[in-house]
């Protein structure tokens, strides 16, 4: 089974791909994490990351192929992969339709959560992420507490690139660049729309109904 699952910056990929890789033992691809293992790193292609994240745009896909290209290499986990928020736009999509067939990897379907710019803006405001465990929260909707979270909130940060006008941009560019390659999925019958603004355990309960239906 491999799974993409998409939608705006705040629309709760990593939360719901987190929640499919823990029920389906599956490998999460994150483009962010990739990218930020980099910068934690503090590599040279780290430093010039950095950078391009604190300013709002998007790293470039030669870098971004070339990460994704050595998970896909990984015949332990290359068909047991969920991918968070990549692609990111139609060169990216056809980038790994090629990488896919080079190393026999299908896609089972593609996750596109729906959620309107004013919810996206308050979302990543309010988003915490534990340095410790690496587990993320949110001060309004899924605050830090002792019964979900063993860590000291000491370790609770917010990434740089979390403020207000970075992230409208972000979503203007999703919308710009990002939304067209939808209907790439949806010409092989592979995407199917979640509503991203319902209670986190209604929508994974949606997503697993549709993985369900897919296996059955």
């Amino acid at each position: 089974m491999n799974i993409i699952v998409f939608g705006p910056p705040g629309a709760g990929k990593g939360t719901q791909a987190d929640n499919l890789v823990r029920n389906f033992k599956l490998h999460k691809i994150s483009t962010g994490d990739l990218l930020r293992k980099e910068i934690d790193n503090n590599t040279v292609l780290g430093k010039k990351i950095k950078s391009i994240i604190n300013s709002g745009q998007l790293v470039s896909d030669d870098i971004i192929r070339n990460l994704i290209k050595n998970i896909l290499s990984n015949k332990k986990i290359n068909n047991k992969l969920i991918f968070d928020g990549y692609p990111r736009n139609l060169n990216q999509t056809k980038e790994l339709d090629i990488l896919l067939k080079k190393y026999n990897i299908k896609i089972s379907c593609v996750l596109s959560l729906n959620v309107d710019k004013q919810s996206v803006i308050k979302r990543i405001l309010g988003r915490q992420t534990c340095s410790n465990c690496g587990l993320t929260f949110n001060e309004y909707f899924k605050p830090s507490t002792k019964d979900n979270h063993e860590c000291d909130n000491k370790f609770l940060h917010k990434r740089s690139d979390d403020n207000e006008g970075i992230i409208i941009n972000r979503y203007d560019t999703y919308i710009k660049k990002t939304l067209p390659i939808l209907n790439f999925y949806k010409e092989q019958n592979l995407l199917h729309q979640v509503n991203g603004l319902a209670k986190i355990e209604d929508i994974y309960k949606e997503i697993c109904h549709i993985i369900n239906s897919i296996e059955t």
